[in-house]
Formats: C-alpha cells, structure tokens, sequence
C-alpha cells in the first residue's frame, strides 16, 4: 500500500512538474484517432520537417504504414529518407555526435513525447513560435520558452512575431527599443503581450491551412505515443457488449438455482 502511494506521488509530482513549465494558457485540441488523413498528413510533414532531428525510435514504419492505411510501396519512396526498409524503427540519420556538436545536446526522441506533454502542449507548442534574436536560433517558443531548437515549420507558417500592448508588432531593426525592454523584464510579457502575429506573405500556408498542420501532427504524435490505443478502444465496446450479454444470461441462471428455494 506505502509503495503505491509513493508511486502516485512520483506521478503527481512529475505531472505538476510539466505542468509547471509555461504559465501560458494552452488552446484546446482534441486528437481524431479515426482521421486517417489528418493522421497520413501528420507523418508526411513529420518524415519532411521533423525526423531529420528527432526520431520515432520505438515505432517502426511497417506498424504505422498498416495502421493509417498507407501501401508499403508508398511509405518507402515517399516517407522513408534513409536506407532503412520498411520493418525498421524509425530513427533519425543523424548521429548522436552530430546532434551535440550542433544542438549542444541530441534532440530528443519523440515517440512518447505526447503521453509525457499531452496533445494540447504539442499541438499549441507548434503554434507559439516567435523571432527572438536573443536567442542562439533566432526564435522563442511561448509554451517552452528559451527552446533550443529551429522553427522548422516556418517557411509554412511564416515569420512569426510576438505583438505587445501599446506597442508595434516588434521589429527587430527599427524597434530595438521594445526588444531591449522585453529582454530585460521590464515589461511584463504575460501582461503586455498578445499571443503570435505573423508577418503577411512570408507563408506558403494560410492561418486555417497552418493551424491544421499543426493539429495534424499532434494528432500524429498523439497516435505514435500509444499506436494501439485505436484497437483497444473498438475492442472495449465488444468486450462490453458481452459483458451485458453475460449480465443477462447470469441473472436469468441465478433465478433458476434460487426459485425453489424461494
């Protein structure tokens, strides 16, 4: 009893901790296990824009190809990249090494990325990017502010700008001012600041077309993090039709033993 209430105290620490990161409020996003294409779009931008750095390494790409319904011709000349064959892992062509002597650090795995976050961080995560160049990439996240990574996703979204109250969306060459005063602290950026405004004509996706890749991929990641979530969720509606079947058949045998007795 004493080891499982530590293990749920681990937990709720854990999830707290997560919880803890960012202070913004996350937008609602609920994931569609049976939209197959939403799920087929979310691999094919993640396999473009995301496996370069970040890998899949418990999913193998026969696995995902049969669950989404894409043929295996298909997934190897149109989302496999390397020279894995179609029952590999889907791990990234970059080494290790590589990844630290780029990034400082190798980008993470993502196959459980979703079940640690949850969709709603993924999904909001890709949507907060903005230009800070402060920073070593020249950008920020919102939902995980002082990120370490690229936005990779900017050429579809385009040049995403944080806006702040009482002043012009920030420019980095004319208003250096306002990015002095925001570095510094001295405007209070959950105050002051309005979400992510994009520079027009710097996309090649408009803002209904990028929220939906976002939501895409989250959904993707949201199948990756349990790929077998789907089955187990049409299995229970059969194991609980026999459970009811079962409940009836039971009463009817229990009223049989008991009649001459009552």
């Amino acid at each position: 009893m004493r080891s499982a209430l530590v293990w749920f105290g681990c937990l709720a620490l854990g999830l707290s901790a997560v919880a803890a990161e960012s202070t913004v409020e996350l937008e609602p996003m609920t994931p569609n296990l049976e939209d197959k294409p939403s799920l087929q779009r979310g691999m094919a931008l993640f396999m473009n824009y995301c496996i370069g750095c970040h890998s899949l390494k418990f999913q193998r790409y026969e696995r995902t190809a049969d669950d989404l319904a894409i043929p295996h011709k298909v997934a190897l000349e149109n989302l496999v990249f390397t020279d894995q064959q179609i029952g590999g892992l889907m791990e990234t062509a970059m080494s290790p090494e590589t990844a630290k002597n780029w990034f400082g650090a190798a980008p993470p795995d993502l196959t459980m990325v979703d079940r640690v976050r949850g969709t709603a961080w993924v999904y909001n995560m890709l949507k907060t990017f903005y230009v800070d160049e402060a920073r070593p990439f020249g950008v920020n996240n919102r939902v995980y502010p002082n990120i370490g990574m690229p936005h990779v996703l900017m050429d579809l979204q385009g040049t995403p700008i944080e806006e702040c109250r009482g002043y012009t969306p920030i420019d980095i060459l004319d208003g250096e001012e306002t990015v002095v005063a925001l570095r510094e602290g001295t405007v209070d950026r959950e105050q002051n600041c309005n979400f992510i405004e994009v520079e027009p004509g710097t996309g090649s996706m408009s803002e209904e077309e990028y929220d939906q890749a976002a939501y895409d991929i989250a959904n993707f990641l949201h199948y990756v993090g349990d790929p077998g979530r789907a089955e187990r969720h049409r299995l229970g509606y059969w194991v609980l039709g026999f459970l009811a079947l079962l409940f009836v058949f039971a009463t009817m045998l229990n009223r049989e033993y008991w009649k001459d007795v009552h």
